[in-house]
This record gives C-alpha cells, structure tokens and sequence, in this order.
C-alpha cells in the first residue's frame, strides 16, 4: 500500500535496531535506560517525553528517531529488552534440571537475581502492567504470554505433568509466572542486610511454586489418556 503523503524527515532517519551500528546500537541502549531510570524514580511512561529522555542521554531530540518511531516503539522495546535477556536464563535451567523441584527452586532463584540486578524493569512492570498506556499494557502481555508458552511446552515435553493437556498446563504455568511476578515488587523491598529474612521468605514463595504444581499433578483431563 502507497502512503498518501510523504516520509517525514524523522522518518527518513528511522533504521532498524538490526540496522544500527555498534555506536548506534549503544546509543538505542542508553534512550532504553534513560527512560527506565526516569520511570524507576517514579514518573509514568505516558508523562516521559523524548525530549526530556534525549536530554539525559545527551542527543537531540530528533536523533530519536534514528532509533524509534515513537515512544510506544520504545515502550515495546523496554519490556523485550528485559524478556530476551530473562527467559533464556529460565529455559537453560528447566532444560537442563534433574527433577520438577529442582527446575521451581533454581528458577525461583534465578529469577530473584534477576529482579535484584535489574530492579528498573520490574518497577516499570508492576506501574505500567495494569494503569500504563495501551501499547505498554499490551507489550507486558505479550511478552508474559511468551514466558508462559515457552514453560509450558518445555513441561510438557519434558512430561512433568503427564495428566495434563498442554492447555492446561499452560494455565499453571501463567498461574505461576504470574505467582513470581508478585513476587518481584516484595523482593525489591526485602532488606539487603537482613540474610535470614531473606531466605525465609525464599523458602516461602519456592513452597508455593511446589504446591502450585502439586496440585496439578493430581488433576486429570478427561482427554489425556
């Protein structure tokens, strides 16, 4: 289909991130933070603004548009950002564990790791998953989607839960995607220092993850022979 009007000089400029340079690369990376470290200290992604978002990374506003159409394409690229680099890391250990209590703890653990070393993605997650704009609700569940469906089809070839359809156990598996979501704005309040606390509460959400899966493995579909 044939635009009606001309590209815009903004468009014209637009490149792919596959397109970019190493230095361009690396300047795509630095608007992702600076929107993220302005939406860590509070501020919505609907009141950022690319000029505010360039001015902290020292551009002009309009080599935005070197690297984003718009600010919905960046919000998709914050919560890819963190998707691509977290779900590899959980698929490595269900790939790659022994037993079922084995893949809930080590990936309980991996994930507080995460959420601890990269807090900023977490925090724009839990503003912008239910009150943020369309696009950013869209794209968080979008990507929790592609969580899901990727543990669900490693559970189920794995036959971790041989009573189950696979729809079913896509159910439990976005059951606990979203138990470990929850978890991740507490784990951002527990105390640094206090070691015990911690693992406590470690344990806790790692015998809930278990009894989750517990309970599905006494459910039988009718379907499944």
């Amino acid at each position: 289909m044939q635009r009606s009007h001309p590209l815009s000089s903004e468009e014209k400029e637009y490149r792919p991130a596959a397109a970019l340079t190493q230095r361009g690369q690396r300047t795509r990376q630095a608007i992702i933070n600076a929107a993220l470290d302005f939406m860590g200290s509070g501020k919505s992604f609907n009141s950022l603004s690319i000029r505010e978002i360039t001015k902290q990374v020292g551009i002009v506003p309009t080599a935005f548009y070197r690297h984003f159409r718009d600010m919905d394409e960046l919000g998709l690229a914050m919560v890819d950002d963190c998707g691509r680099s977290l779900r590899p890391q959980l698929r490595h250990i269900r790939q790659s564990s022994i037993s079922s209590k084995d893949i809930i703890r080590d990936s309980f653990l991996v994930f507080k790791k995460y959420v601890e070393e990269h807090p900023r993605y977490f925090l724009v997650a839990s503003g912008e998953r239910h009150g943020g704009l369309p696009a950013m609700r869209e794209a968080i569940r979008a990507e929790i989607g592609r969580f899901v469906e990727e543990m669900a089809q490693d559970i189920h070839s794995l036959k971790l839960t041989p009573n189950l359809s696979l729809a079913t156990t896509r159910n439990v598996c976005d059951l606990t995607i979203n138990m470990m979501l929850s978890a991740a704005s507490e784990i951002l309040d527990w105390p640094k220092d206090d070691k015990r606390m911690q693992k406590e509460k470690t344990e806790a959400y790692v015998q809930q993850l278990r009894i989750v899966f517990l309970g599905a493995s006494t459910w039988r579909d009718e379907s499944v022979k």
